[in-house]
């Protein structure tokens, strides 16, 4: 006799419309408001802005933008003396950031965060299309990054079954080859990086990964480009759905299967697209900077009008059901992330969706470096199996020169090698600039 007790699922509070999600944003915009001027590092800085008036779009635009430069100012070790307003009974965990000033910092969250955060990620799983039944291999890395460890928690309180491999770092990659083979679920989940590299090794292993049981490749923490993108589908057999999130603000989208950008949730923060000089908003639908205020997950860490430098835009989404009060945001670019080699700009993002539109490469890193007083391009590149890797060796080097006119120093890598390399890191260090 089966005496399966059935999950018992969060209630991912889904708003009913989309006046009730401005009538939740008029009133915890107050209460972020008032949250931040708690903080040592917003005195002074918050005076001149009237809290009757938020929902004039001027009167909010006061606030000023917080940015990676100012946490650089402020620094590690004066973070949580500038910027914590949470008693020490009230802090649930620390959530190690992905290291984008320089140093990772640890912010304090809340038991009140967690609540909400777990309303998020339970809402991604509902809108990717998870099922009763679902069974995901979860390869988000373990340890003081919190990703791992939040999504294997939420999977159980959506009804998805859930394997704690974590990162290479947590579970050797053969391993998790072995244990997708053996226990076939039916998701796999981690960094785009990682989901690449765990492709290349299967391939030099004669696994047919994209004939396994996996359906839905879920991936985050990384920028999802579309060439990116379709080489996952392509190494998997299986569709690829994108997770929004960071840690100064929570995991606030997610990609559904119209895949027409991630389903973002408004209720739960404030997301503003605005001209990058002017700083004012944008029409709807237009590319702007994009600028972030949680709403919810602020009770330790009150972050106000974040920019994290991403390029969006956001428009009406055409998704039927209880996710349709919520707009879809597309990704467009990055204003970091470049290297000048020579005089030329190479823009990361720009770079990457080049190289992974190479079919006989399967992965690569890139560095600049100095080299008798002139800057060189290096590129380090994994060569696919049974391809012939001067041949590929000279035509990356031929597309490199005639797209971004430098001449690059290729270097084909042992397979496998660059997967060790960034399974040791929260994110890929795909591009390092090595001139010190």
């Amino acid at each position: 006799m089966n005496d399966q007790i059935p999950a018992a699922k969060l209630d991912i509070q889904l708003p009913k419309s989309k006046g009730e999600i401005s009538r939740i944003q008029s009133e915890r915009k107050k209460i972020a408001l008032a949250n931040a001027r708690q903080a040592p590092f917003y005195a002074g800085k918050l005076d001149h802005v009237n809290s009757d008036k938020l929902d004039d779009p001027e009167e909010w635009a006061k606030v000023p933008l917080a940015d990676k430069e100012m946490l650089r100012d402020i620094g590690v070790e004066s973070f949580n003396e500038q910027f914590l307003i949470a008693k020490p009974g009230e802090i649930a965990e620390y959530w190690r950031s992905g290291g984008a000033t320089g140093v990772p910092l640890f912010y304090p969250r809340s038991f009140t965060d967690l609540h909400y955060t777990y309303i998020q990620l339970c809402r991604c799983w509902a809108v990717i299309g998870a099922e009763p039944g679902d069974f995901c291999h979860q390869s988000f890395p373990y340890g003081v990054h919190p990703a791992g460890q939040l999504w294997s928690r939420s999977a159980n309180m959506s009804g998805i079954g859930v394997m704690w491999a974590g990162s290479g770092a947590n579970t050797p990659s053969e391993t998790q080859l072995e244990l997708m083979q053996n226990l076939n679920p039916t998701m796999w989940m981690g960094m785009p990086s990682y989901g690449l590299h765990l492709a290349n090794l299967a391939e030099t292993k004669g696994i047919d990964l994209a004939g396994s049981s996996i359906r839905k490749v879920l991936v985050g923490a990384e920028p999802l480009s579309t060439a990116k993108r379709e080489k996952l589908e392509r190494s998997w057999g299986a569709e690829v759905n994108d997770l929004f999130g960071m840690t100064e603000i929570g995991i606030l989208g997610a990609d559904s299967a119209l895949h027409e950008g991630f389903h973002i949730w408004t209720d739960q923060a404030v997301f503003e697209v605005i001209d990058e000089d002017t700083g004012l908003p944008v029409p709807d639908g237009e590319e702007g900077l994009m600028v972030i205020t949680p709403l919810f997950i602020n009770t330790a860490t009150p972050f106000l009008r974040w920019s994290s430098g991403d390029i969006v835009s956001i428009t009406e989404s055409s998704i039927d059901g209880p996710f349709s009060v919520f707009p879809v945001m597309r990704h467009a670019r990055r204003t970091v992330g470049f290297f000048k080699i020579r005089g030329i700009n190479i823009n990361h993002s720009e770079f990457e969706d080049f190289m992974f539109q190479i079919g006989e490469v399967n992965d690569f890193k890139v560095e600049a470096r100095a080299a008798d007083g002139n800057d060189e391009l290096y590129i380090g590149i994994e060569v696919k199996r049974d391809s012939e890797a001067a041949t590929v060796s000279d035509d990356v080097t031929a597309r490199v020169r005639d797209v971004f006119e430098v001449r690059p120093t290729i270097e084909v890598l042992e397979t496998g090698s660059l997967g060790r390399e960034f399974e040791a890191s929260v994110k890929a260090p795909r591009f390092v600039d090595a001139r010190g």
